[in-house]
């Protein structure tokens, strides 16, 4: 489905769908935001319900010359204005902060951008290893086909290591990148711990057995009692001691029936006598007198064998994957700026009322109106301390 022509096309829609309706809307915002001179109506803050006030003995001029330091420490900016009965300080700060809301549309837009790449340009797939070999190319899982990749894997070793109840405990491949023939980079890799080259990621993701291309073998004579031990690969034909024939390993079994009973693990061979008479012979691994039931001078049995796996790998390649990291890094701060920082504007106007001023502190913001008015309360007690304290 993640790479289908029709959800391909949904993100597409979508995408467009969140830029059109940004673009509409941002144009006024962008005239709030980057205005020089903002404008304050003074009669909209005298209006409000929520205003507080106290009563100052000194003067006007006095009180703008105490209130302007105070108030530039908190806001980003700020104005005096002369009324007819004193003066009025405006301020405001996080103007850029009504942006926030379009951080949040710009993060999802690089989010649907980002899996469109990878949708376009980035593939999954996997591949097996046999120890030992090299492949330069993957298959992938949802068409079915080959991706022929740059350079070669090669699969040096593979091990695994099993907990006392027989399950897997940790299984590591030693992988080698190739290119040109020659080796540029190593690694052995593990579960979670993958193997990163040219933007392809390369994880272990399985492992399984491979037939053995050798073991050793035990002849027992019957009529001596004696045993020999003599190396044999799969399809070499090798003498028997004493001389009773010649012996050839045929095949391998995972999972062997005999008379319709399952063996486990077995090796298949041709024993021939010096008449020429062959015989098949069935070596259980799980039985190893598995044989001293057939007829024949000797009796054979596997001692060891050369066990090979190969190794289970699944290669990735998304290069939309930086920017969907960047659209996350940008919708967690637009989120924060959204949800926890808003526009705040403030107006402090000082009139003069008989010998005395009055103060009123006002403010209003875009967002959390509730939290505003709390912090217009704690202003207010600040400018009275200010008046007691100086």
């Amino acid at each position: 489905m993640y790479h289908s022509w029709w959800f391909q096309l949904l993100i597409i829609l979508l995408t467009v769908n969140i830029v059109v309706c940004s673009i509409d809307r941002l144009s006024t915002t962008w005239k709030i935001v980057f205005i020089k001179k903002p404008p304050f109506i003074l009669s909209k803050f005298r209006n409000r319900a929520d205003n507080e006030y106290h009563v100052d003995s000194r003067s006007s001029g006095q009180l703008k010359d105490i209130y302007e330091p105070f108030v530039s420490k908190g806001f980003g900016y700020i104005r005096t204005e002369q009324t007819d009965k004193g003066y009025c300080i405006f301020a405001e700060k996080w103007r850029w902060a009504r942006l926030g809301v379009y951080g949040v549309h710009l993060s999802i837009v690089l989010l649907l951008m980002g899996a469109l790449i990878g949708s376009f340009f980035g593939f999954d797939g996997y591949v097996n290893i046999p120890e030992g070999e090299v492949v330069n190319s993957i298959r992938i899982r949802n068409p079915g086909r080959a991706e022929a990749l740059d350079f070669g894997i090669l699969c040096e070793d593979f091990n695994v290591s099993f907990y006392d109840s027989g399950t897997p405990k940790e299984f590591r491949s030693s992988l080698t990148i190739i290119e040109d023939g020659k080796p540029v980079f190593k690694k052995d890799i593990v579960v979670n711990d993958p193997l990163r080259y040219k933007g392809i990621n390369i994880f272990q993701s399985s492992y399984g057995p491979l037939p053995p291309k050798e073991a050793t073998l035990n002849f027992t004579s019957r009529k001596t009692g004696k045993e020999y031990k003599k190396k044999a690969l799969v399809g070499q034909q090798i003498d028997i001691p004493e001389n009773v024939g010649k012996f050839v390993l045929k095949d391998y079994a995972n999972s062997y029936k005999f008379r319709g009973q399952p063996i486990g693990e077995a090796f298949i061979g041709i024993l021939t006598d010096n008449n020429g008479s062959s015989v098949e012979v069935v070596l259980s691994l799980r039985f190893p007198n598995f044989n001293r039931m057939q007829k024949g001078d000797m009796v054979v049995s596997v001692s060891e064998y050369d066990q090979r796996y190969y190794t289970g790998l699944q290669v990735t390649k998304d290069p939309g994957v930086w920017i969907v990291y960047s659209g996350f890094i940008i919708l967690i701060i637009g989120c924060y700026i959204t949800f926890f920082m808003s526009h705040q504007r403030l107006c402090i106007d000082i009139e003069k009322k008989g010998k005395k001023c009055r103060v009123m502190v006002s403010g209003t913001a875009n967002k959390n109106k509730l939290g505003m008015q709390n912090k217009i309360k704690r202003i207010s007690e600040k400018l009275i301390d200010l008046k007691h304290s100086t």
